[in-house]
């Protein structure tokens, strides 16, 4: 790391809630969680994990600001999702050399989408790109996403390279067992059509073979009397059995499901950091539960 990008990140460090010691390691920047927790698990304590985005705020709405922005263009790896995700690294000067999509060698795995056009709370309106973006959620394309930070840093961090070489077994085997636990799913017989609370799983529904219909739930609001006479008759054609939400619903909304004849359940796509566990703890959690869902029917 050259002087100029050293003091840049030294002078945000207290903003950006790094250690005191982090200009003396080299930095990882990242666009969401799951590539966080990638970077985190490849470089161990000899990186810095550059995340900032606030628990509450999903990471492809979020507008870093002016510190941000200094702080992410001194990292020695820009890792990003790629596919339409987040909209502000096409607004930033990023240094070509130090950003890496990990989707660029994938565009023959990605699912194109309809666009649609919404608000999400406070967030104000948004469309949705073309391209489903939420590619970890299929645990194999999750494991060349890792392989792409893995390949970024071991070039541009070359004291690193045994380290990541390492750790990089460790990784893929956990995410490999994601996989193969997903797999599993897909391999039980006669699985009902599912209905998910936003347009969020579709890789998770092309990999594991689940027929999944969305719709368009704030997950920070309750359903309104429509959006639940919209489900109501969504299942009526599509003779759903399971119902997936993105975050925990209050239990009226899970007793009004209950009602409708749905078996419900919490699977979070972990755009942004869990409040507890980590990625593969609560995604494992989360396949067992949908597991469960499905042989109790």
């Amino acid at each position: 790391m050259n002087l100029t990008r050293r003091a840049a990140l030294a002078l945000i460090i207290s903003t950006a809630a790094l250690p005191v010691a982090a200009q003396d390691r080299p930095v990882v920047a990242t666009d969401n969680y799951p590539l966080a927790y990638f970077a985190e698990r490849l470089g161990g304590e000899g990186v810095d994990v550059l995340f900032t985005v606030p628990g509450d705020v999903d990471p492809s709405f979020w507008r870093p600001g002016i510190a941000d922005i200094t702080a992410i263009q001194a990292a020695d790896v820009i890792a990003l999702n790629g596919a339409g995700f987040s909209t502000w690294p096409t607004k930033a000067s990023l240094p070509r050399s130090r950003t890496f999509d990990t989707t660029a060698g994938l565009s023959d795995r990605l699912i194109q989408t309809d666009t649609v056009t919404h608000s999400h709370g406070d967030d104000g309106e948004h469309s949705h790109e073309a391209t489903a973006n939420y590619v970890w959620l299929d645990f194999e394309l999750a494991q060349q996403q890792a392989a792409a930070i893995a390949e970024a840093m071991t070039r541009q961090m070359p004291d690193l390279a045994e380290t990541i070489t390492s750790s990089r077994d460790g990784l893929m085997g956990d995410l490999a067992a994601l996989d193969a636990q997903g797999r599993a799913i897909g391999d039980m017989a006669d699985l009902p059509p599912v209905v998910t609370s936003h347009p969020r799983y579709q890789y998770l529904g092309a990999a594991y073979g689940l027929d999944i219909s969305a719709l368009e739930w704030d997950a920070n609001m309750d359903p309104t009397p429509d959006q639940w006479a919209a489900l109501e008759a969504l299942v009526a054609q599509t003779g759903a059995k399971v119902f997936v939400w993105e975050a925990e619903p209050s239990p009226g909304a899970r007793a009004r499901m209950a009602e409708i004849g749905l078996t419900d359940v919490v699977f979070p796509p972990l755009a942004n950091r869990p409040a507890a566990g980590d990625f593969v703890s609560v995604m494992q959690a989360s396949l067992t539960t949908l597991s469960e869902a499905f042989d109790a029917l």
